[in-house]
């Protein structure tokens, strides 16, 4: 039964929107019917005049409202009208401009999240009364009231002469029905609404129907009016009556069969479905059932009226003795029998649509002919239709009514879409106190999304906007009887929404680009909720989305909404929540370049005569740029025979001059891109000053995968010129990682372990002179290149994952391993790091950085045999003793961790700084000071807890005037000072002289031997005990506080120990 005449229907609803201040909002709907309806919009119950900045359009069945650069003020209530000579319908959506940026009130100190102080009650009305929903609603800022009937707008279901939504003093709103009818039965949900943040309260309304008799009978007695239908179904299937009514005020439906109005029963059930259809089903149809059915619509306006003739055919093979209805007192037994043709014929028993097995509930008894089923101790849950079936062959229907205190039971299941409101309703024999609604055993309790609610007999629980954790079992309890139903929450599966159409692009805008496109033809059975843009390149590579929006119609994609300058091409395509459709793409392509900024701009640079000069500057964006060289225009290629180079990589421009002169002194550099424009100096120094010699462009362009080291090196002139290391203009910072060296002329940085932070341009400045070097770090952290370090080295494995939250192992040799002392284990992000602070010979192996479906290997070996102990916090240089003064000792131990707490102690007891002993720090360095060493002679310890070293000084006899001594110390080591005369100094360990005068290499602490020392030995004539003395050089490359290199003078008097002393 489809519906009656052609008054105007919304296919397509307006939606409501938010959009910033100053962009074009669009209003669009699709509306259908015969004749075609005249379209009027709205705003706040104000007709709009297309003028100014109202447009309105109309294609087909599509009808749009276009605001353009809307304001604040153009935020209100939009509603579109549609009308015809058979009816009118209207819908409503909500456009809100905002001002400023999105959510400002949540971060107003005074705002407050809108609540409910008093919930609309629910009520039962007869027909025709005036209703009235009042609620009480606190927040701010001011909360905004919507109403809402059964998930529809009031506007959508009644005319506006029917209802009124307002305000009164304190707080108090309302809606009021006027002339409440049977169709206006149903939940309201009344959402306050303040910025972004929302409350809900529902109520239930019933109302009773009234309606003559008399009247129902005379409208079902004009038969001649409307064509009848006929259709039939077998016995025991059911027959479902469809049909669809428009009308304003919404039209009261009633179902007749054969004059008599139907009510909603067990077998006959009466409902609107989510299409707007209005139901009847008659269920497991009997030989009765057979008849007349009509539907009857009508509202103010009006009455029609549609019938269909039903036919219940039965089969061949039928029931001698058909089954009888059944009526029994709760907890009675139910018997039902009936007889089939033949003793042999099979039967099965169903409650409904489940079959039925034998039990101690159902006892089933087959006797010759007759068939019997037992219910025993029958509750309110047996209640229903029972089914007797021969195999294949006829059914025998009958009905069980369970008398007790519930008279009318949930139903067995109800299915309700996610996001609807899911409505329990039963009836008692009486008014009754103490009942329990119920969820999976647990109580239901009044909530804004649950409503509990008794009208005498009547009871009713409502789950306003159900989601799939209320699905489950729910029961009605009242003394000792029950009655429970099955929710279950669905999705429905639907398909993806079809492919726009008529897309073409405008480029008549100088770096812009006008994209338009309409949604399918069949949009209305497949409606989209967004539609997404994507753009590349037209050279080539991947689409990438950038833009989606709720609309279709026409989108202003501008030069700053791309990443890189280029030639663009453009494609969009539908999607729901079930899907994307395919795209279609915009015929041609558009040239487009975004707003770049400067990041880092151009600095002077000053190179001797002869050198090359390098100039880089970075900007925001990927655009492209000129150069200038005095004004001249510098291409892509090199000019000028070849002393200018121009480099374009990603962000970053550079220019390189060959061999500036010193005529090219003052020169003026300038870069040009859009309205980006930069300009530095070239300064060209004869060989006065200090001067930095020229390096290769392979060693000043360096490119490393990550994790290897890099060794930058200059030399300058004269040799002690200082120098300083930049990054990016900014001083390099010395750690554990970036170390710097002076030795004679070379300048040199060592980057241990690179990783892509590390990548820029660094330059070693002199002052007068500078040079660059451009490290660009490859690659990802983590290889399965093989790493080599000496024992004592720190050593860093890194690796980088796509996702920062997933878990990661580390396992060395196939055996997990553990941070401890001698291992940390370290996440930064996604990357993530085992580090060795000292390593070991011990710690040579395979290293295995696990994330669940993805590894990298490393295979580590460490050469020389240290061994720190595992020890918390280790001394990590190595020992030695410095003689370079008279009376002055200076002893030294590096700490792994530099916030370990340090004590020293001589002889055992912990001293004090004061005029005769200095204690310092730098950084990992800790340092003692002995002014005047002759009366400090003993045996001192530097003591940090988990690890020591000692340090014995005995000193006799006067050394020569400005002779200090240094000593630095290792874990767990004592270095023994000998007895010093005049001309002798004392050390530690390092070289001993054999019995033959020839040399003899002693055993260095492998830590020292992981520390990058260079060694040079030079005798100096003086022998003792027969040895030679030598001066013993180490270059060292960690870094003296000073930069210098450390010289020692050794006289070996015996061979000397390493004695461990903790």
């Amino acid at each position: 039964m489809e519906g009656f005449g052609g008054a105007p229907r919304f296919l397509a609803y307006p939606r409501a929107f938010t959009v910033q201040s100053g962009t074009d909002a669009v209003l669009s709907c699709q509306i259908t019917g015969d004749p075609q309806p005249s379209i009027l919009w709205e705003k706040d119950k104000t007709p709009i005049e297309p003028s100014g900045r109202f447009h309105v359009e109309a294609k087909g069945d599509l009808y749009s409202l276009l605001v353009s650069h809307a304001t604040p003020q153009d935020s209100g209530l939009y509603i579109c009208k549609a009308k015809n000579s058979v009816g009118e319908t209207y819908a409503a959506a909500t456009l809100k401009v905002e001002a400023g940026e999105p959510q400002e009130e949540e971060r107003c100190p005074g705002s407050e999240a809108p609540s409910f102080l008093v919930a609309p009650s629910s009520t039962q009305v007869c027909r025709g009364e005036d209703v009235m929903f009042a609620c009480r609603v606190s927040g701010q800022p001011c909360p905004v009231l919507e109403w809402e009937k059964d998930g529809h707008k009031l506007s959508d279901l009644f005319e506006t002469s029917h209802f009124a939504v307002g305000q009164e003093p304190e707080d108090w709103h309302f809606l009021k029905l006027f002339g409440a009818r049977p169709p206006d039965g149903g939940v309201y949900v009344c959402r306050a609404r303040s910025g972004s943040r929302e409350a809900l309260a529902a109520a239930v309304l019933l109302v009773e129907s009234r309606a003559p008799q008399q009247r129902r009978r005379h409208a079902a007695g004009r038969r001649a009016g409307p064509e009848t239908w006929a259709f039939a179904v077998s016995v025991g299937k059911h027959a479902k009556f469809r049909c669809y009514v428009t009308g304003k005020p919404k039209p009261e439906i009633i179902w007749q069969k054969d004059g008599e109005p139907l009510a909603p029963g067990r077998r006959h059930l009466i409902y609107e479905d989510r299409e707007g259809y209005f139901i009847l089903k008659v269920l497991y149809c009997k030989p009765q059932d057979q008849g007349l059915y009509i539907c009857t619509a009508s509202n103010t306006a009006g009455q029609t009226l549609s019938a269909v003739q039903l036919q219940v055919k039965e089969h061949r093979l039928r029931f001698q003795v058909q089954l009888a209805d059944v009526e029994v007192v709760e907890r009675e037994d139910a018997v039902l029998e009936c007889q089939v043709p033949l003793e042999t014929i099979p039967t099965a028993w169903y409650l409904e649509d489940r079959e039925l097995q034998p039990s101690h509930k159902y006892v089933m008894e087959e006797r010759g002919v007759v068939r019997r089923l037992t219910i025993r101790d029958a509750r309110t849950d047996d209640d229903g239709i029972y089914l007797c079936q021969m195999k294949d062959k006829g059914r025998s229907i009958a009905e069980v009514s369970v008398r007790g205190m519930i008279m009318k039971r949930l139903p067995r299941k109800l299915d309700v879409m996610e996001g609807e409101n899911a409505v329990f309703c039963v009836e008692t024999r009486e008014a009754a106190e103490g009942t329990c609604w119920s969820r999976d055993g647990l109580q239901l309790r009044e909530s804004h999304r649950t409503v509990l609610k008794s009208f005498g007999r009547t009871h009713l629980l409502v789950l306003v906007h159900v989601t799939r954790q209320d699905a489950g079992i729910i029961s009605f309890t009242v003394g000792e009887s029950q009655t429970s139903s099955q929710l279950r929450v669905k999705c429905v599966k639907r398909d993806p929404p079809s492919t726009p159409v008529a897309a073409e692009m405008s480029v008549a805008e100088s770096n812009a680009a006008l994209l338009a496109w309409c949604p399918a033809p069949d949009a209305h059975l497949r409606p989209p909720s967004r539609y997404l843009l994507e753009r590349r390149e037209a050279a080539g590579g991947e689409w990438v989305q950038c833009l989606a929006t709720d609309l279709p119609g026409r989108v202003r994609v501008l030069g700053d909404s791309v990443p890189r300058e280029a030639d663009y091409c453009f494609r969009v395509c539908a999607a729901n929540e079930h899907g994307r459709s395919s795209p279609v793409e915009f015929p041609g392509s558009v040239h487009l370049a975004p707003a770049a900024r400067l990041e880092r701009g151009l600095q002077d640079v000053r190179v001797q005569d002869g050198e090359d000069a390098w100039f880089s500057l970075e900007l925001s964006a990927v655009v492209n740029g000129t150069w200038f060289l005095d004004g001249t225009k510098l291409g892509e290629e090199e000019e000028a025979c070849g002393r200018c180079s121009v480099r374009h990589h990603g962000m970053e421009h550079s220019l390189l001059i060959r061999g500036a002169r010193v005529a090219d002194s003052g020169a003026q550099v300038t870069f040009v891109s859009g309205e980006v424009r930069d300009s530095a100096t070239l300064h060209v120094q004869g060989e006065q000053g200090v001067h930095i010699a020229p390096v290769p462009d392979a060693e000043r362009l360096r490119e490393v995968p990550a994790g290897l080291p890099v060794l930058l090196e200059c030399h300058v002139s004269p040799p002690g010129a200082p120098v300083r290391w930049l990054k990016d203009g900014e001083a390099v910072p010395l750690d554990d990682v970036i170390a710097v060296q002076a030795e004679g002329c070379v300048r040199r940085l060592l980057l241990r372990s690179a990783g892509p932070l590390d990548t820029g341009m660094y330059t070693c400045d002199a002052g007068d002179d500078a040079v660059s070097f451009v490290v660009t770090v490859t690659g990802e952290l983590g290889t399965n290149a093989p790493h080599t370090y000496v024992a004592g080295q720190r050593v860093e494995l890194w690796c980088q994952l796509s996702r920062p939250a997933a878990p990661v192992h580390w396992y060395k040799d196939g055996e997990e391993v553990e941070a401890d002392k001698s291992l940390v284990l370290e996440q930064e992000g996604p990357r993530h790091r085992l580090v060795l602070p000292c390593a070991r010979p011990q710690d040579t192996g395979e290293f295995v950085c696990d994330a669940g479906g993805d590894s990298v290997f490393y295979t580590v070996t460490v050469a020389g045999g240290c061994d720190a102990g595992g020890l918390a916090v280790s001394l990590l240089v190595g020992l030695s003793l410095v003689v370079q003064g008279v009376t002055r000792v200076e002893l030294w131990c590096q700490l792994s961790r530099p916030a370990a707490p340090v004590h020293w102690y001589k002889d055992g007891e912990e001293v004090e700084a004061d005029k005769s002993l200095v204690l310092e720090q730098e950084g990992l360095w800790h340092r003692l000071v002995l002014p005047s060493a002759p009366s400090h002679s003993g045996m001192y310890t530097c003591d940090a807890g988990d690890d020591a070293t000692s340090f014995r000084v005995t000193v006799s006899g006067e050394l020569p005037e400005g002779v200090p001594v240094l000593m630095w110390g290792s874990p767990s080591t004592e270095a023994e000072a000998h007895h010093v005369s005049p001309g002798r100094g004392a050390v530690g360990t390092q070289e001993q002289g054999g019995a033959d005068g020839a040399p003899a290499m002693g055993s260095f602490p492998d830590c020292v031997r992981g520390t990058s020392f260079s060694v040079v030995m030079k005798p100096v004539g003086a022998h003792l005990l027969g040895h030679p003395a030598r001066v013993l050089t180490w270059g060292w490359q960690q870094g003296h506080p000073q930069g210098h290199v450390v010289s020692m003078l050794l006289c070996i008097t015996s061979m000397l120990s390493l004695q461990s002393h903790r």
